[in-house]
């Protein structure tokens, strides 16, 4: 059975429909990209996963469990972390405020031994540990982000746009650290990027969204061998 199952989902905002039939299975320890042009309904779909957006149609199905009108409090809680494009930390607090706030749920023996695992696994964090967040760069917001998640231990990590805006080292360094949650923790991981080709060389399956419709699931490798959709989507000659 997949981690999480996504069956023919109708989502959007208020009246408004945006996904229009999509669906997705993903496996424990498999990395999933999610492309295609702006506007096709890539962050919708990570939303209305997470219990974000309104829900028309369809079932989402995590570990087996109907989760599709939970709320987002509830998914956190099952082992979902939603990390956003922006406003997905407090700027005004310190880092380590920061990290406090998101273990707030764990006991203080807890919060010590998965705040080291967090560290040890992104220990660049510790560098502007007393720093508040406003301060930081792009690429240092999203390390903290991923160490916040990190902290509460998911099974499944959904991250929007981690390296938009990011230079080039960075945001190599982000993607190599999303494989490393994969490979080190055995998280499954749903990524959604605007760099498809990166997303596809680090990814094991993907989802092709055009107009809030799947127009193609499977491997990475077999996408990039289908030469229409390469050349029409992805660029790629």
């Amino acid at each position: 059975m997949p981690l999480l199952m996504v069956e023919n989902l109708k989502a959007g905002y208020g009246k408004l429909q945006i996904l229009h039939g999509v669906s997705l299975n993903i496996n424990k320890g498999e990395i999933l990209s999610v492309i295609g042009p702006n506007g096709s309904g890539k962050s919708t779909l990570l939303k209305s996963i997470f219990g974000l957006t309104t829900i028309f149609d369809g079932k989402i199905s995590f570990k087996g469990e109907d989760i599709t009108r939970k709320k987002p409090h509830e998914k956190a809680r099952m082992g979902i972390a939603y990390l956003p494009q922006t406003d997905n930390l407090f700027t005004k607090l310190k880092v380590k405020e920061n990290m406090l706030l998101a273990g707030y749920t764990l006991s203080e023996s807890e919060y010590q031994e998965r705040l080291k695992e967090a560290l040890e696994f992104l220990p660049q964090v510790k560098e502007f540990w007393e720093r508040k967040v406003w301060t930081l760069s792009g690429g240092e917001r999203q390390m903290v982000s991923i160490a916040m998640a990190v902290l509460r231990k998911p099974e499944l990590y959904m991250l929007d746009e981690p390296t938009a805006a990011l230079a080039p080292k960075i945001a190599r360094t982000i993607l190599e650290k999303i494989v490393q949650l994969r490979d080190t923790f055995g998280a499954a991981i749903i990524l959604v990027e605007q760099n498809a080709k990166a997303a596809l060389k680090i990814s094991d399956n993907t989802l092709l969204l055009v107009a809030g419709k799947s127009v193609f699931q499977g491997s990475s490798s077999e996408l990039l061998q289908n030469k229409e959709l390469a050349q029409m989507y992805l660029g790629v000659k």
